[in-house]
């Protein structure tokens, strides 16, 4: 789960091109609510030392928005990506945006399976055979 969100956070901070597998995704947001939660139990305990909840909530509650505009780049790059795996453009995201019926529509999105092979956006991600071809492959000009 850590090299999945190192991958995305590291490796594709703002890389909108190309595929990502439903595992780098989903991965990636159990990694965020997991460090989300973290955050403000840790602003929670700051509070409960200091002896003032309200403070601890304000900490809290701080950390999170601070962390969040940190990945809030590389989470929609990643969406976008997703996207791209199952054969759609990166503004099917904005589907999201519908009430009641938009955010159902976009999960299903995120859990279809990608397309097999490669598609318009790239290669397949999990076919790792056309990568091992290109090793020592040599250019004629």
């Amino acid at each position: 789960m850590i090299e999945w969100y190192k991958k995305v956070v590291f490796e594709n901070y703002a890389n909108f091109k190309g595929r990502a597998r439903r595992s780098e995704y989903w991965y990636f947001a159990l990694a965020s609510s997991l460090i989300c939660f973290a955050l403000i139990i840790i602003g929670l305990i700051i509070g409960g030392i200091l002896g003032d909840a309200l403070t601890g909530v304000f900490i809290g509650y701080g950390l999170f928005l601070l962390y969040g505009l940190a990945t809030l780049l590389p989470g929609l790059a990643v969406t976008v990506r997703r996207m791209h795996d199952i054969g759609k453009s990166g503004w099917y995201y904005f589907v999201s945006f519908i009430p009641f019926i938009g955010g159902i529509w976009a999960l299903i999105l995120l859990c279809t399976e990608g397309n097999y092979g490669p598609n318009q956006y790239g290669s397949d991600p999990k076919n790792n055979v056309e990568e091992i071809n290109e090793i020592g492959k040599v250019e004629l000009q």
